[in-house]
């Protein structure tokens, strides 16, 4: 591909002029907006505001004021059209984990088995799994049969057909971006009496997502990565309005009360998505992510998904043109229908090679034992960065510079 093809790609991009909108260092390409997306304008100017104007002119009163008391509603009203659902359903608060906690235990509650099953799939995201052990560890421990059931993805269709009842499964794979089929997964999971929670991490912000529409019943996400939101941006959680009114959360806090500041001895719940709330949120980092969220606003989950799956194919077929890359296997759907916004390729020496990567301005990550994950964001990504990054690649590759014993030294963080 020549570089005035690649030009040509920028040229057309309808997305291009969203770059000026991130503050992305110069001499670098970051293909690792899967991971934590970049700083964006409006997140830096909102929280300058947040800190200097609002809790610092304003203090107290800036929960009325500024509304930050909407803010858990208000931000999942601007997430709830990226995932296809209505704005009466999403709400922003917590973390992914502890959000999952809250769904899976009331799905549970529901059901009232004599032996409660919660089904996922082997290679799921290891922290939702911690989640749904420690929830069964919990039931045990109080007298209550309830079992995690973990099945190959060749297998789960036929597991599913058990009827457990919660599946547990993320939408793409955070290993090789492999993406479940949604709509085949939730129709199969209902047809066999199973509630379903999709973790949407790796989805919200790149793939065009339509939960209404597939009936989905529960959902957890977070803000931080596609979504740009911030280190540590709260996460947002989807309940189906056909359970919101006979849903019981464990975590009762005061903000999920029907009536907070009466400040009651018993709990009662708050109507709706509202009664998902705990305790108070963040606002500087949910103030972040309200800003972020700006971003996608006029711009199609269509457009995002054609975009990062063109950026996505430019690479490989870049890297598929040179016979030394031959050495990285892609374990990433070669169909890029079957996959998110994101590639993978294992290396026995991938952990120095992604070192080499990002000394030379190319920033991915390291999935152990032996993954380099590249993100393909399309908000802000260029075609010709994504072109001058698998030429970097190739480099790094052809003359073994990954070699250099440096590239070797683990941080705590990979």
């Amino acid at each position: 591909m020549t570089e005035e093809e690649i030009t040509k790609f920028d040229n057309a991009d309808p997305l291009a002029a969203q770059r000026q909108h991130f503050e992305l260092p110069a001499d670098t390409i970051y293909l690792n907006g899967n991971s934590l997306g970049p700083l964006s304008t409006a997140a830096k100017l909102r929280v300058q505001e947040v800190i200097e104007s609002q809790w610092g002119n304003d203090l107290i009163s800036s929960w009325n004021k500024h509304r930050w008391i909407d803010l858990p509603l208000t931000v999942g009203r601007k997430i709830a059209p990226l995932i296809g659902a209505a704005s009466s359903q999403v709400l922003c608060c917590d973390s992914v984990s502890v959000n999952l906690f809250k769904l899976l235990t009331a799905a549970l509650a529901t059901r009232r088995s004599e032996h409660a099953v919660i089904l996922s799939q082997q290679d799921n995201f290891p922290s939702d799994l911690y989640i749904a052990e420690g929830l069964i560890k919990l039931l045990r421990e109080h007298g209550i049969s309830a079992e995690l059931q973990l099945a190959a993805t060749e297998n789960l269709e036929q597991a599913i057909k058990k009827s457990p009842d919660v599946l547990m499964l993320t939408h793409v794979n955070f290993r090789t971006g492999a993406v479940h089929d949604m709509p085949r997964l939730t129709d199969l999971a209902h047809d066999n009496d199973t509630l379903v929670i999709w973790d949407l991490s790796h989805s919200a912000g790149a793939i065009k997502l339509a939960l209404d529409d597939c009936q989905v019943d529960f959902a957890v996400g977070c803000g931080y990565k596609f979504l740009n939101g911030g280190p540590g941006a709260p996460a947002f959680l989807y309940v189906a309005s056909r359970h919101q009114a006979r849903l019981h959360q464990p975590l009762q806090g005061w903000m999920g009360h029907r009536q907070p500041f009466e400040f009651e001895t018993h709990y009662e719940p708050d109507e709706g998505i509202n009664q998902l709330q705990t305790g108070t949120p963040g606002i500087l980092s949910m103030s972040a992510l309200d800003a972020s969220l700006s971003c996608f606003e006029g711009i199609s989950a269509v457009q995002l998904r054609e975009k990062s799956l063109a950026l996505s194919e430019m690479f490989l077929s870049l890297l598929e043109r040179d016979s030394i890359c031959q050495e990285l296997t892609l374990v990433s759907p070669r169909d890029r229908q079957l996959r998110g916004a994101q590639l993978s390729f294992s290396h026995s020496q991938a952990f120095p090679i992604s070192q080499a990567l990002i000394e030379a301005g190319v920033i991915v990550d390291f999935r152990s034992p032996n993954l380099i994950r590249l993100g393909f964001s399309p908000l802000f990504l260029s075609f010709a960065e994504v072109a001058q990054g698998a030429l970097i690649l190739k480099q790094i590759i052809s003359e073994r510079l990954f070699r250099d014993e440096r590239f070797s030294v683990r941080a705590k963080v990979t």
